[in-house]
């Protein structure tokens, strides 16, 4: 084989290489914006059968996802658990999706900690990645239209009250608002 004609092939090679990387990356998922619809999903629960986030259809969910390794999630829990009970009786659902592999360390979490509010397990990350999320806790309010309303990256104040403000006036849009 000629010089001429290897160069030419290592060139080609380093196009269809590169047209290749750029195909994967597009193909990547990307963060989900404000405004746009939230991806549906359906995981195992933790404690039994599973959760879909379209059962919870024409309601504010505040999709929390989390792990009992990573500290700042950790930090929130309590004001979470506390936010859940206080958001219930207006209609908002809280649920919690764990990226935590170790079931047992899972469970064992939630039982100490008492947590109230729903949790979905996804410890190969599939429906956090669908999300774009990369930092834990990553948060998303979702609207009654299913949209997300806001997107929160890592540890939150939920008692803050422009927090509890914002997600109660979600609540109480009638149908066909949107944000």
């Amino acid at each position: 084989m000629s010089k001429t004609n290897a160069v030419k092939i290592l060139v080609l090679l380093l196009i269809l290489g590169g047209a290749a990387i750029l195909a994967l990356r597009l193909r990547q998922p990307r963060p989900v914006e404000i405004g746009e619809r939230a991806p549906d999903f359906t995981l195992p629960a933790l404690t039994q059968g599973s959760l879909s986030l379209h059962d919870f259809g024409r309601q504010v969910v505040v999709l929390n996802f989390w792990a009992t390794w990573c500290p700042p999630c950790v930090e929130e829990t309590l004001g979470l658990v506390k936010f859940a009970e206080q958001m219930h009786a207006q209609g908002v659902t809280v649920i919690g999706v764990s990226v935590d592999q170790d079931t047992a360390a899972l469970q064992t979490f939630a039982a100490q900690q008492h947590l109230s509010f729903l949790i979905g397990r996804d410890p190969d990350q599939s429906v956090a990645n669908r999300y774009g999320t990369f930092k834990f806790p990553e948060t998303y309010i979702i609207d009654q239209d299913g949209k997300v309303a806001e997107k929160l990256i890592g540890a939150v104040d939920w008692q803050d009250p422009r927090i509890i403000t914002f997600v109660q006036e979600l609540a109480h849009k009638t149908g066909g608002q949107g944000t």
